[in-house]
């Protein structure tokens, strides 16, 4: 059996990938990872595969273990993992609540870890992996800082990882979109300082169109996929100035 499996596919970006594989992929099942149940259901009588729910919630560290025990269980193929689900919120670092900061390292670091390690030996060449990071990722960002930490540490994962697994022929990317139009900006407002960064949704991709392209890109073997010009400038921009010199940057455009 030949099974693709999705994590945050509840909404989202999870979703809009979910959807794509489903129309351009031949797999036998989908396997379809996030907390609310009700929405992995309406999405599963969706796809033209057998969609496979599995109402889990990854903060919990005995998820991993019962997605393992299925797939060993099952012993199918995993033909393509993607690793959407994470979040993040706006404030700095000492506005943070522990469990938001636990949280956000447990969903966007550790889980996304542990659920890659017990895919890899349902993996065969020709798999692949993309670990959804973002362009958060390439510098520090103050007012954003414990999100853009765990997106740092997941695409430093992401490229080790490639390198790791390239002789059994499995392609991995760590995809780093800028601003999405999905429900993170609803969440990620959701603490003490809510104006942490104001207008960048103005410049927020369709979840639909990221997902489209970093498959593209996986498929050609892109250790990054950028989706976006903004986000490419981003990653040419921390390549050549000092850290410093983003901060400041992001500093003022965060307040336009």
């Amino acid at each position: 059996m030949r099974i693709g499996i999705v994590t945050g596919a509840s909404s989202g970006l999870g979703r809009a990938f979910a959807r794509h594989i489903d129309k351009t992929m031949d797999l036998d099942e989908l396997w379809l990872i996030a907390r609310r149940e009700e929405r992995l259901r309406d999405l599963a009588a969706e796809l033209r595969c057998r969609g496979r729910v599995f109402p889990l919630d990854l903060t919990d560290r005995a998820s991993a273990g019962k997605l393992q025990a299925a797939l060993e269980e099952e012993r199918p193929q995993v033909d393509i993992l993607v690793c959407a689900a994470g979040f993040g919120k706006f404030g700095r670092a000492e506005d943070m609540t522990l469990e938001e900061n636990d949280d956000m390292i447990a969903l966007n670091c550790r889980a996304a870890v542990d659920v890659t390690k017990v895919c890899l030996p349902h993996m065969d060449r020709g798999s692949r992996i993309l670990e959804i990071c973002s362009s958060a990722s390439f510098q520090p960002l103050p007012g954003l800082n414990i999100y853009a930490a765990t997106k740092a540490f997941l695409t430093r994962y992401t490229r080790a990882l490639r390198w790791e697994v390239a002789d059994r022929g499995i392609k991995v990317t760590a995809v780093c979109p800028g601003w999405i139009k999905t429900e993170f900006m609803e969440v990620a407002r959701r603490t003490k300082n809510a104006d942490a960064v104001r207008h960048f949704t103005l410049l927020a991709q369709r979840p639909e169109a990221v997902a489209a392209w970093a498959l593209t890109m996986n498929g050609l073997g892109l250790a990054v996929a950028t989706c976006g010009p903004i986000a490419l400038v981003q990653r040419l921009g921390a390549k050549v100035l000092p850290s410093c010199v983003t901060m400041a940057a992001w500093e003022g455009l965060r307040r336009v």
